[in-house]
């Protein structure tokens, strides 16, 4: 007789009922396929991710704020400490503008005749319309508020990025308007938002054209590379966890993940990888392209613990789908956390790093460790493994490293 009784749960949901709550719908009726997935990654994201003093770092790619989704997901998720840190494209901050600046978007069609909207002066993202004028208040914005003093320095982007949203947070306040812009949360609540390629979109546009205009703002990609990987190593080098909420994929989910081979492979450090990886995309593996790079792939580069691999969810799903349903999951089902603030721990982060890379790093070749054995030291700082919850089915909060 089939021992499968023994091992799976049996797929046999109940009925949807009216009025279900959400959390409760994912629960009973996403059970299989990438509806599983995306259940699984619900769980994983309560249960594992949030729970706790872990530090969450969230990846953003493709035109999510345009959609809206900054006001009706991430700064929710932000509000209520369920994301620490931010790396984002810079067109999704460009057009989180639009809405902290109280410009109006619509929701159209993608199927406009772009001829005829090009001379109406109307701007589409697949079905988000929005006058031509709100790109040039945008701009004229950005170009005004980058001549201030304190932007006549290099800096890193999550510092420039907090500037800005406390000039978009008093816009904001103006206006009468508020939770609209994510740059706008991210300066209240101490988030740090990074960009990966800083020159591409249309805020690197006009400072670069603010550069002719003898503008001393200039962007410190190191120090953005080193911020970033100080915030994974002070959570683990305390005992904490590490997790990475990826939304699509692109060049910020690898900023992200590269986190780790810069504390391991360049500077030296003892590490083993983050703990927990969720990942929403459209993205194949079978094409080589790091968007749609599986945890199990991420592994061999250092990027993913490889004892935590079980603990890692890839959902093949759009993520103007999967964000809304994940985020009234955790909303309904883990109480708020203290929020970190980590941009105001931004300096001693990066200094303990650098201490430590002083200490372990070297200009020649760093001998490279192959055996994986967790060490005296990281098991001293494990804390005990939490229990997988079982749901109704009895199956495990988690699923396997690959959908």
């Amino acid at each position: 007789m089939s021992t499968l009784n023994k091992k799976f749960p049996r797929l046999l949901p109940e009925a949807i009922r009216k009025n279900m709550r959400v959390a409760d719908l994912i629960d009973t009726a996403f059970k299989a396929y990438n509806g599983g997935r995306l259940a699984e990654a619900c769980r994983l994201f309560t249960q594992k991710m949030i729970v706790g003093e872990g530090t969450v770092g969230m990846s953003l790619t493709g035109a999510l704020t345009p959609a809206g989704l900054g006001k009706a997901a991430i700064i929710p998720l932000l509000k209520a400490g369920f994301v620490d840190w931010i790396i984002s494209t810079g067109a999704n901050l460009y057009h989180d503008l639009h809405y902290g600046l109280g410009m109006e978007l619509y929701a159209g069609s993608p199927f406009l005749n772009d001829v005829d909207l090009r001379h109406e002066g109307v701007i589409r993202i697949y079905d988000v319309l929005f006058d031509y004028d709100v790109l040039l208040d945008t701009d004229a914005f950005v170009r005004q508020v980058i001549q201030g003093p304190e932007f006549q320095r290099t800096m890193a982007t999550d510092e420039f990025h907090y500037l800005l949203g406390r000039y978009v947070y008093e816009r904001e306040k103006k206006l009468g308007i508020k939770e609209t812009s994510v740059l706008s949360a991210a300066y209240q609540y101490g988030v740090p938002i990074f960009t990966s390629s800083p020159g591409d979109s249309s805020i690197g546009m006009n400072v670069a054209a603010m550069a002719l205009r003898d503008s001393q703002l200039l962007i410190d990609v190191n120090r953005d590379v080193n911020q970033t990987a100080a915030i994974v190593y002070a959570a683990k080098s305390s005992g904490a966890t590490s997790s990475v909420f990826i939304l699509g994929g692109g060049s910020p989910k690898n900023f992200m993940l590269q986190t780790e081979p810069q504390i391991q492979e360049v500077m030296g450090i003892e590490e083993r990888g983050h703990d927990y990886f969720l990942q929403c995309t459209d993205a194949r593996p079978d094409t080589g392209g790091l968007s749609g790079a599986t945890p199990a792939e991420a592994v061999s580069w250092g990027k993913i613990d490889p004892d935590n691999l079980p603990d890692c969810v890839v959902c093949y799903a759009d993520s103007t789908i999967t964000l809304p349903l994940i985020t009234a999951y955790a909303l309904s089902k883990v109480a708020p956390r203290k929020l970190k603030r980590l941009y105001d721990a931004r300096d001693a982060q990066y200094q303990a790093l650098r201490d430590q890379y002083f200490k372990s790093g070297r200009v020649e070749k760093i001998e490279h460790r192959t055996d994986l054995k967790k060490t005296t030291k990281q098991k001293a700082k494990q804390k005990p493994a939490q229990k997988p919850k079982k749901g109704r089915s009895g199956r495990s909060v988690t699923g396997t490293a690959r959908a």
